[in-house]
C-alpha cells in the first residue's frame, strides 16, 4: 500500500494530482477524490492556516497512515496548503484507490473528516470586515467520530 502526503505553500492543480495518482493507481477498481476550496462566502477573501514546521506534516502523515490501514485501498494521497490561501483556491486534495469503490470513498472520506478535526493547523478566516480564529464546529466532531463507530462503514 502507498500512502503519500505533502504539505505545501504553492497552490494546488487538483486536476494534474488526480491524473497522476489515477495513472499510478493501476491495478485499482476505483479512484475516489476530493478537493477542498476556500468558500468567498459572507465576504472571505482568504484563509490563513498557519503551522509548526514538522509538526504538522507528521500529523498529516500519521492521520492518512492510520486510516489506509483502515480500509481495503492500494494507495493514499493528501495534499494540504498552508499559508495564506485566497477564496477560490484549492486548500486540500484527497484520492483514495481501492480494488473496489466502497473502501475508496470511506478511505477519503474518513481521511478528510480526521484533516478537519485533527491536523495540526492554526486557522483564521480573513473577511472584508476584519479576521476571526476559525475552529472545527460539532458537526465535523460527530462526522469525525462516526469512524470510531463500526468503522464508519454502515
Amino acid at each position: 500500500m502507498r500512502v503519500e502526503t505533502r504539505l505545501t505553500h504553492e497552490r494546488i492543480d487538483a486536476a494534474a494530482e488526480l491524473s497522476r495518482f489515477t495513472s499510478e493507481a493501476r491495478n485499482a477498481g476505483a479512484v475516489v477524490s476530493f478537493t477542498g476550496i476556500v468558500r468567498s462566502e459572507a465576504g472571505t477573501r482568504a484563509l490563513e492556516l498557519d503551522h509548526y514546521p514538522g509538526m504538522t506534516e507528521a500529523s498529516i502523515e500519521t492521520l492518512a497512515t492510520e486510516t489506509a490501514g483502515r480500509f481495503e485501498i492500494s494507495s493514499l494521497l493528501a495534499v494540504h496548503r498552508a499559508g495564506l490561501i485566497p477564496a477560490g483556491e484549492t486548500v486540500v486534495f484527497v484520492a483514495a484507490a481501492a480494488p473496489h469503490r466502497r473502501a475508496a470513498f470511506q478511505a477519503a472520506d474518513c481521511l478528510m473528516d480526521r484533516l478537519k478535526t485533527e491536523a495540526a493547523f492554526w486557522k483564521r478566516e480573513i473577511a472584508t470586515d476584519g479576521a476571526r480564529r476559525v475552529e472545527p464546529h460539532d458537526k465535523d466532531h460527530e462526522d469525525r467520530n462516526r469512524w470510531d463507530e463500526d468503522d464508519g462503514r454502515r
